[in-house]
């Protein structure tokens, strides 16, 4: 039977590599439209190729709309949340979910070194656990039955 949880590469081999991002002077506007061009609900606010924020559809919710600020003359750097949590490629799926539980976010930017390869988000997190728990399921059906897995 396997018990090793799924990890973070492994689940960006099969996804893809890659980001949407936007630089911190990009306006809030832009990367609104950005996100609905790309259909994501955030994006990674980059700088010199390193990671610097994330700028989501929350941020924007709560920093421009419930504040009264002008889309198109409100710059991302004063939008994202700055530092933000990342995980390495190693970690594994449900390390991302206690991080996002924990720091109430919806996407994990995924760094090695420092090279953004990707980011994570709560759907990845979530069909990759449930496929987890279906094949642990289907394996221990095959064991009960006298079908599956021999020590």
């Amino acid at each position: 039977m396997t018990t090793s949880l799924k990890k973070v590469g492994q689940v960006l081999r099969a996804k893809g590599y890659g980001y949407h991002g936007i630089g911190p002077g990009g306006t809030a506007y832009d990367a609104l439209e950005l996100m609905a061009e790309k259909n994501v609900g955030a994006l990674l606010v980059v700088e010199d190729h390193k990671l610097i924020g994330v700028f989501s559809e929350r941020d924007y919710a709560r920093k421009v709309v419930l504040q009264g600020r002008s889309s198109k003359n409100t710059a991302v750097r004063e939008l994202m949340s700055d530092q933000p949590v990342h995980v390495g490629p190693k970690a594994s799926m449900h390390d991302c979910m206690v991080l996002m539980t924990e720091h109430r976010i919806r996407h994990l930017p995924v760094i090695d070194g420092e090279t953004i390869l990707g980011v994570v988000s709560i759907g990845d997190v979530v069909h990759a656990i449930i496929s987890e728990q279906e094949s642990t399921i289907e394996e221990l059906e095959e064991y009960i039955a006298g079908t599956g897995y021999r020590a």
